[in-house]
């Protein structure tokens, strides 16, 4: 019970904080006459006490000073926390006047807090303020909660080649900042002044103020909850917003999947630390391509201007890629090599430290170096080659590490598209569900989870094994998979 005191101890206070949360949507509804707002605030009221009773219950029984956490309590501390956020969080739906039920509160909840996108709810242009405004506040939570994790935690446990990122193991000249607790400020105020930005060019373009603010927390978490259900298509109607208010989506959900830490370095003197980064000049450059072969496809099949088919392609491309899941237009009517070209893009995510979901470019990076390397070796075998990586020699641990990564997630991907098939959903269906999840991008393929589509049709198992795979793809796969392997409970 001692080692599971500083777990329960930091769930608590997890907990806690999440139910102070809490109130921001109930005041939110506080001023308003819509329907059902009434019932919205007393939902979020009762879930608040529950949330900060239990928290505050956990930390009082566990409280005391931590020393220091072993590798086993960060990986505990890691999954049940988001394990246990996500229940909390999914109480105000619950409650609230949409009476989602237990299935749909906690799928809609982890989707958020996993900053999918995936959402099981209809008539969202009428639902109450408070509600909404929750949705986006998971998103955001979760946002910056990822890029903790990845730069604090992930090269603590070395998931997936994450220790190419270990701040202790670096040069004293690439450390970002001596401390975590430092570096997490730095982080958090870097976070929320980018939402302030684009809260204000959204604010700027037309937005109401509600929208912007709601829209610019799922952007920079590249979380991808609208508070409609046309998601940005409704702006792109006519009256709307005063401009393309699909370019300045794009250019946030692209800070948004860049490097966190590089932006601090760029704050504190290194200017080009940003572009300095291969994984941000190699992701810059396959988004161009990405949007250039299908604004080439869409623009040869449909009568689009340039202009237009350019807008189209690089906002759903980038939206797709990154895992946002915004759509402006239900791009599976763009015939069957868009729609296998964005079954595949949805895999591939953003910079590793950002706010994206997917594979993450460094993985590719270090993949192809690997694969370059193998093909040099077969031609001239005596030759002594280096894989390389931002002009660092890479050692056979992190190349193992990042090619098993790979074999694990796709068999994850596999098995979560079998166990939906048999759910009695169609090939489509199933395999853009399992690859949205895993990726955490939020809009599938086909009729039902499309972009047009919504996941409420869906069985309550497929629910549920969507919601595990949200969350395992989420953190990293091996962070969840290691407690089901006998050894690690192990002393």
């Amino acid at each position: 019970m001692a080692e599971l005191r500083p777990v329960f101890l930091v769930v608590g206070i997890f907990l806690t904080a999440l139910g102070v949360v809490m109130t921001v949507p109930m005041l939110a509804d506080l001023g308003s006459e819509a329907q059902g707002a009434s019932a919205d605030r007393k939902a979020f009221g009762l879930s608040a006490m529950i949330s900060v009773a239990t928290g505050v219950a956990m930390a009082s029984a566990c409280w005391g000073r931590i020393e220091a956490l072993t590798t086993r309590q960060g990986f505990l501390i890691t999954t049940l926390s988001w394990v246990a956020l996500v229940t909390a969080a999914s109480l105000p739906f619950a409650f609230g006047p949409l009476r989602l039920g237990l299935t749909d509160s906690f799928f809609e909840a982890m989707s958020g807090l996993t900053t999918t996108g995936a959402t099981v709810v209809l008539g969202l242009d009428d639902a109450p303020r408070g509600f909404l405004l929750w949705r986006s506040i998971l998103q955001w939570i979760g946002g910056i909660g990822v890029i903790i994790m990845a730069i604090a935690v992930l090269p603590f446990l070395s998931v997936g080649g994450m220790q190419l990122f270990r701040m202790e193991s670096s040069d004293k000249s690439d450390k970002i900042l001596p401390g975590a607790s430092q570096l997490a400020s730095a982080i958090f105020a870097l976070y929320l002044g980018l939402t302030g930005l684009c809260f204000t060019a959204y604010w700027g373009m037309g937005m109401s103020a509600f929208d912007a603010v709601n829209h610019a927390m799922t952007t920079i978490a590249t979380g991808g909850y609208s508070t409609h259900d046309a998601s940005f298509g409704y702006f792109l109607s006519a009256g709307h917003v005063r401009g393309p208010v699909d370019l300045v989506a794009t250019l946030f959900m692209i800070l948004g999947s860049l490097p966190f830490g590089a932006y601090v370095l760029m704050f504190r003197g290194r200017v080009s630390a940003p572009i300095g980064d291969s994984q941000v000049r190699f992701f810059l450059a396959v988004a161009i391509v990405f949007t250039g072969v299908i604004a080439a496809r869409i623009m040869t099949i449909f009568d689009y201007s340039i202009f237009d088919g350019f807008r189209l392609s690089v906002f759903n491309v980038v939206s797709i890629m990154t895992g946002t899941g915004y759509a402006s237009t239900d791009y599976g009517l763009w015939g069957p090599f868009a729609i296998g070209f964005f079954f595949c893009i949805m895999f591939v995510g953003g910079c590793a430290g950002s706010t994206s979901c997917g594979l993450k470019i460094f993985r590719l990076q270090v993949a192809l170096a690997a694969l370059a390397i193998y093909a040099r070796r077969l031609a001239h075998p005596h030759r002594v080659t280096i894989a390389r990586y931002n002009g660092r020699p890479l050692n056979e641990d992190v190349v193992v590490s990042v090619l098993s990564f790979f074999f694990i997630y796709f068999a994850t991907f596999a098995t979560v598209a079998v166990l939906l098939s048999l759910f009695q959903l169609d090939a489509v269906t199933a395999l853009s569900a399992a690859g949205s999840a895993v990726a955490n991008v939020g809009p599938g393929l086909g009729d039902i989870v499309g972009p047009a589509g919504n996941y409420g049709p869906l069985p309550a198992g497929a629910k549920w094994l969507l919601s595990i795979a949200m969350l395992m793809g989420r953190l990293e796969l091996l962070t969840v998979l290691v407690l089901f392997v006998p050894s690690f409970w192990r002393r």
